[in-house]
């Protein structure tokens, strides 16, 4: 039987500078957690570095590193040193010339409970990805640890409802998204606003389809555009936890950096999905279409 209920921290970070400070800076938050009991923390998308994928620059995949590698090995030392589940997200070295966005999860061990390769990969001014990352390649598979099966998806993915679904048709407790995500300083704050509220929404909408509870961190504070092409990007925070009605337990804000910890009642997933049974009456018979890019 699943746990009841497991308390998770997200730690919302801004860069500090350096690989170095910022692995710290995530230390001593994990820390942290674990004095206020946690058995889950999840770090922000591609957290031991500024958010590189502004601009295309050759000299960037210098950051990579290989899984297993040092930032595995340190956060496999905390996990089994404070005895609990890490999810942290790192710019994986596969092999010369091919990179990924990778989440890795830690088990409380200290063993390497399983990693998630990114598989929507943007392409948009400001998040050019797709010159830096191979889209994933290991599908859409929960990993087991010790406080149940996680469902860890990647910043871009939150879109895709197709993800959420693939991660709880395979037994999903918890969907989880390491983010990075902000805004263009010069669009207008009604703008801004609309793709917040979006942002939100969809990522509610996955817990309610899927009866799942939803952890999303993201990054906050502004990064300049290291070309000085645009205005940089301001990264709107904002992490929250979210039941499985998509009603919202925790969140914080877009000013700074932030702790988010709370609890998450787990045996809620079999109460809301008695009464909304949206597993149930699926027509999968009916769904062959979504296997195709678009019905001409």
């Amino acid at each position: 039987m699943p746990r009841p209920s497991l308390t998770i921290a997200l730690v919302q970070q801004s860069d500090q500078g350096s690989t170095a400070a910022n692995l710290d800076d995530c230390e001593t938050s994990i820390r942290t957690a674990a004095i206020r009991g946690c058995g889950l923390i999840l770090l922000q998308e591609l957290h031991n570095d500024p958010y590189f994928c502004q601009t295309e620059d050759p000299a960037v995949f210098d950051l990579a590193e290989p899984i297993p590698g040092p930032t595995t090995e340190r956060l496999s030392a905390l996990a089994r040193e404070l005895e609990l589940v890490i999810v942290g997200s790192l710019f994986e070295r596969r092999a010369p010339g091919l990179y990924h966005n990778t989440a890795v999860v830690l088990d409380s061990d200290g063993s390497l409970a399983g990693i998630y390769r990114k598989m929507h990969i943007p392409d948009d001014p400001g998040y050019y990805e797709k010159y830096y990352f191979t889209p994933g390649d290991l599908g859409f598979n929960p990993v087991d640890t010790a406080v149940g099966r996680l469902g860890v998806l990647v910043c871009w993915d939150q879109w895709f409802p197709e993800a959420a679904r693939a991660m709880a048709l395979s037994g999903a407790q918890l969907l989880l998204y390491p983010t990075a995500i902000g805004w263009d300083p010069n669009d207008p704050p009604a703008e801004q606003a609309r793709q917040l509220d979006a942002w939100m929404t969809i990522q509610r909408s996955h817990a309610i389809a899927n009866g799942l509870p939803v952890a999303a961190c993201n990054r906050v504070g502004f990064e300049p555009d290291p070309s000085g092409v645009s205005a940089g990007a301001r990264f709107w925070g904002h992490s929250f936890v979210c039941g499985p009605q998509g009603e919202i337990l925790a969140q914080a804000d877009d000013q700074a950096p932030k702790l988010l910890i709370v609890k998450v009642d787990l045996s809620r997933t079999e109460q809301v999905r008695r009464v909304w049974p949206f597993l149930r009456d699926r027509r999968i018979d009916a769904y062959t279409d979504l296997n195709l890019r678009y019905r001409d």
